[in-house]
């Protein structure tokens, strides 16, 4: 019997990220669709930039976590346009970055706050973190370093 399409959103759901396991592909937002095609499950993915080295793990992932529930027939599709934005990243991912430590994306264009102590007392160290799309910023109170997820 076929699953139905939530229950696809829900095991992808499950599925991490690779460079930020906190976080899923369906809270990061790069999941786009689900759909059938005949008896081929069809997954629409838009990576968080066109050169993001962890695509072809990505789809790994996604192939590997379907079949495991039984689905054989698997199709990715891979969307560029529209280019990913951080307005996709879900509140739930919000959360869930700040949690491992990771500031959320803010329109602002820098972090709110600490995701460690909370404090605003703030500052740059890098426009280049951990990945390219992320940005090296340190605690001045806490005197911790921390990602902030650059707004894309």
């Amino acid at each position: 019997m076929r699953p139905s399409i939530d229950q696809i959103w829900d095991w992808l759901g499950e599925v991490p990220d690779p460079e930020i396991p906190a976080i899923s592909l369906v809270d990061l937002g790069i999941i786009r669709d689900v759909g059938f095609d005949g008896d081929t499950c069809v997954v629409t993915v838009t990576p968080t930039y066109s050169g993001c080295p962890a695509t072809s793990v990505i789809n790994m992932e996604i192939e590997a976590a379907l079949r495991e529930q039984g689905l054989e027939k698997i199709e990715l599709k891979r969307q560029l346009s529209p280019a990913w934005t951080t307005d996709w990243v879900s509140d739930a991912g919000r959360e869930k970055l700040e949690k491992y430590g990771i500031a959320p994306p803010q329109p602002a264009g820098g972090p709110e706050k600490c995701p460690i102590c909370a404090s605003t007392n703030l500052e740059l160290l890098s426009q280049f973190g951990s990945t390219p799309c992320k940005a090296q910023w340190r605690c001045k109170d806490c005197l911790e370093p921390f990602d902030y997820f650059k707004c894309i």
